[in-house]
């Protein structure tokens, strides 16, 4: 791997490259780079950090000749350097840096920094900085410090040098302000201490360390978070954290040294999760504020309210600080709580706000800082503070329509109907309903009003800001989890269209200052995804996409209209056999009226019986128009690949009852198959089943209830829901009693509670009702589901003498993340349903399976053979 190239850049001229018949023509190539950069708002230049120094310094390098003996003026190590302890050497190491070119976009003139080791760009592209580190005895180690470059000469000038560390460059918004956090000033020490520093255009000045006023007895500044401006540049934000005490040096044999986990009731966190979150932990930082023009600095976090947020600006009156603390053993059966409080910029007091607000994000801060807003799950209603003071204040609680999710069937307290954004200027809190965007007053002087006319057209209308070219990033979708951050319009704004009968999702034009029908842009039976539009132009970029189409970029006015597809990225799928995708209906066994979809292989001709392969998770209906390349995956069939196959792929939505999960997808999958049966095209002895994680479960229980299907696949299933139970996810290190207590498994209550219910939706206990094929994906670090459970499952089952597989991919995880790993299970899979719904010939591991000591040797891919020949003669070797 040492010798594959690495990543490389390359500039395109476009006035150079269009209409040239040369390759290369207007192309600028450089690399192995570790990365680059471009100023967001201004300057015709690019940085570029070399990976590696350019070889042929590196021959001149290894050309200089030793030198025969030690220099005169060397003096011999002294017995202190001798005696330094390895503390001392671990945090004494610096490595080099590597080169830093500065080149011009216009002129191709380039400026070349040396030993650059991190660097930083002015978002107005004023200004570069960068830091250089050397190896402490090389002899350019005296070079080490933080260096402003003016990029339109490429001069630089020196903000600090010394030798030691730098991290965390940082300009204003101006460019004028640089900080940086650095441990020269303290180099001798056992461990060097961190300093803030700040240069404006000069000789960096310290800013705060372990002795400034305001940073608490026994802590220092903490390496660990970068600082920050905020955009008027009079605060500087940065971490402080206790000062740890220095490492034992404690000569213990390797043979005498214990290593041990000490799992306590009392404690917060389980001693697994206790271990994901160790390294976190240990650099965990509490955000302190250094304001212009004092020589004091304010601590906003401390130990008992750890996260501290400000206004992405930085200019707000108040901090949100929240806490978990208190509820802590709670997430391994009750999800998460959070205290929140209202925390002083100036001074750095604190106000609690509101205790114990339970899941769904917790609290937000608006984007100005005046407001504090969250989702109440038992009143089922959007709550909203002052910052600065005053009741908490219900802001739909008496609306006639649901806030909260209608369809959510979990044994929990709801979420909402997506998140709330805040408009400009904190005025107002856009909150919405299954189908509406609303207007409701923090203040309480107006009543909340009705924006759109959703619920009346069947459309779900959500605040979609497109990015206009300023920053942000691409597309801030107002129907995300989490709103609020970022601040949109009072007026005029773009919306996401979904309509629920057809599921296109579009784009429409609405306001969030007074209610009107939201005039559409663009809809269809597609998706349409990622407005951008140029800064400087009424032009906007955008993709679409359906299962048919793939979702190139397409370019028109800012309307969505004379769009023109700018790509054509997949010309391929015209030579390969595809297929269409339809939404299809009927009623579950309890009569409840369901939808999914259904994909028909090309050519399809209803008087023909096909093969079917069924594929759930939940509900995924709303994904038919999503284009899906076929490709191998992590866990699942590819949609595409089977239907290019000849195979029809259903994807049924599946509701569910509190307390009986499996039960709730037999009632809803079997009667949706055997729907699609009575059509007449689909072969009822040739019906698959495949599914992975969750979709896994389903499918492993169900198969303990009906012989509708040929051959399952359950993936990573939960067998044995009393063993699970008290098992650990090993990823996150949590409890799984939170997933059938609360979440997705939906028992609803404990094992001592519903011990019943826990017995009666475990496939394991009724794996001698199976009558069906069964292959499991299930490897020894899946995180999430602890594949033992696939072994009780497999053991049953061979032990009842039943036809099971169990695949285990050797250090892979819930997925497959290896692409080789990916393309034999997509194999392997294929061979399995290609075996039982279509008569193809048994694979050897299938028909023999691979014995231990042919490993990695024999993969048993090929058919197996017949014993005799289609003469009756036995075949030979």
């Amino acid at each position: 791997s040492d010798d594959l190239p690495g990543d490389s850049l390359a500039v395109v001229t476009l006035a150079e490259a269009f209409g040239s018949d040369a390759d290369d023509a207007g192309v600028f190539r450089a690399g192995p780079i570790e990365g680059f950069e471009i100023p967001e708002d201004g300057g015709t230049w690019i940085v570029y950090h070399l990976s590696e120094a350019p070889e042929d310094e590196e021959e001149e390098a290894e050309e200089t000749p030793e030198e025969e003996e030690e220099p005169a003026a060397e003096e011999e190590e002294s017995e202190e350097e001798e005696e330094r302890s390895e503390e001392y050497e671990r945090w004494h190491e610096i490595e080099d840096g590597t080169p830093l070119v500065l080149r011009d976009l216009a002129t191709g003139t380039e400026h070349v920094f040396e030993f650059v080791s991190s660097y930083e760009v002015a978002k107005s592209g004023n200004a570069l900085a960068f830091a250089v580190s050397t190896e402490d005895d090389s002899e350019e180690a005296a070079a080490d410090g933080v260096f402003v470059v003016d990029p339109a000469t490429g001069s630089a000038s020196t903000a600090m040098v010394g030798e030691g560390h730098y991290k965390g460059l940082a300009f204003d918004e101006s460019g004028e302000r640089l900080a940086f956090l650095s441990d020269a000033a303290d180099w001798e020490a056992e461990r060097p201490a961190f300093a803030l520093y700040r240069s404006m255009g000069a000789a960096a000045e310290l800013m705060a360390d372990a002795s400034t006023n305001g940073v608490p007895s026994g802590w220092w500044v903490s390496e660990n978070r970068s600082p920050t401006f905020s955009d008027d540049g009079a605060r500087l934000f940065f971490g402080t954290a206790p000062r740890p005490e220095p490492e034992p040096e404690e000569e213990i044999l390797d043979e005498d040294r214990v290593t041990l986990d000490i799992w306590n009731w009392k404690d917060d966190y389980l001693q697994p999760m206790q271990l994901v979150r160790a390294q976190q932990e240990r650099n965990r930082t509490y955000l302190a504020v250094h304001h212009e023009g004092r020589d004091a600095i304010v601590q906003l976090g401390q130990p008992d309210v750890p996260d501290v947020r400000v206004t992405s600006t930085g200019i707000g009156d108040y901090a949100l600080g929240t806490s978990d603390l208190p509820y802590r053993q709670l997430i391994s059966w009750d999800g998460s709580y959070t205290d929140a409080y209202a925390i002083d910029i100036e001074t750095g007091e604190r106000r609690l706000i509101a205790e114990a607000i339970h899941g769904f994000g917790g609290a937000t801060l608006s984007p100005d800082g005046g407001w504090v807003h969250w989702w109440d799950g038992v009143d089922r209603d959007w709550k909203v503070a002052s910052t600065a003071g005053g009741p908490i204040r219900s802001m739909t609680a008496d609306l006639d329509v649901a806030f909260h999710n209608e369809l959510d069937d979990h044994p929990d307290e709801p979420p909402p109907y997506g998140g709330a954004d805040w408009t400009a200027g904190d005025e107002a809190l856009i909150v919405y309903d299954e189908f509406d965007a609303w207007r409701t007053d923090p203040t309480g002087r107006t009543a909340p009003v009705r924006l759109t006319n959703g619920r009346e057209t069947g459309i779900e209308y959500r605040v979609a800001p497109i990015d206009d070219g300023s920053g942000g990033g691409q597309f801030f979708p107002g129907f995300g989890f989490f709103g609020g951050d970022t601040e949109i319009p009072n007026g005029e704004v773009a919306m996401t269209a979904f309509n629920q009968e057809t599921r296109g999702i579009g784009y429409a034009i609405g306001r969030t200052d007074r209610p009107a029908a939201p005039r559409m842009l663009a809809q269809g039976e597609v998706r349409y995804a990622g407005p951008v539009k140029a800064r400087d132009a009424d032009v906007m970029m955008w993709t679409r996409q359906s299962f048919v189409e793939f979702p190139d970029v397409w370019v028109g006015d800012t309307e969505f209209g004379g769009g023109t597809k700018l790509t054509d990225a997949n010309p391929q799928q015209q030579d390969f056999r595809w297929g269409t995708a339809e939404l299809v209906s009927w009623l579950s066994a309890d009569r409840t009226p369901l939808q999914g979809y259904l994909i028909k292989p090309e050519g399809f001709d209803p008087t023909q019986k096909y093969p079917m392969m069924v594929y759930f998770y939940e509900r995924s209906s709303d994904g038919i128009h999503t284009y899906r390349s076929p490709v191998p995956g992590g866990s699942s069939i590819s949609q595409s690949f089977y239907a290019s196959r000849g195979y029809l792929v259903f994807v049924p939505d599946i509701p569910y009852e509190i307390g009986y999960p499996g039960e709730s997808a037999l009632d809803a999958v079997v009667p949706g198959v055997l729907s699609l049966v009575e059509d007449g095209f689909v072969d009822p002895d040739r019906i698959g089943v495949q599914g992975h994680s969750w979709g896994g479960y389903q499918i492993a229980y169900m198969v303990t209830k009906t012989d509708l299907f040929a051959a399952a696949e359950a993936g990573a299933p939960v067998s044995n829901m009393t063993s699970a139970y008290g098992g650990i996810r090993w990823q996150s290190g949590m409890s799984r009693m939170f997933q059938y207590e609360k979440t997705q498994s939906r028992i609803g209550g404990t094992l001592w509670d519903e011990r019943d219910r826990y017995i009666h939706n475990s496939p394991v206990f009724f794996a001698d009702k199976i009558n069906t094929p069964v292959l499991m994906l299930h490897n020894d670090e899946d995180g999430a589901v602890p594949w033992y459970q696939g072994i009780e499952l497999f053991v049953a089952l061979r032990r009842l003498q039943k036809p099971v597989f169990m695949l285990n991919y050797n250090g892979e995880a819930h997925g497959l993340r290896e692409e080789k790993n990916r393309k034999d299970w997509a194999i392997r899979m294929q061979q399995f349903f290609d075996h039982y719904l279509i008569d193809a010939p048994e694979p050897e591991w299938m028909a023999d399976g691979v014995p231990a000591v042919d490993k990695g040797k024999n993969l048993g891919l090929k058919p197996k053979r017949a014993a005799t020949s289609d003469d009756g003669e036995p075949r030979g070797d």
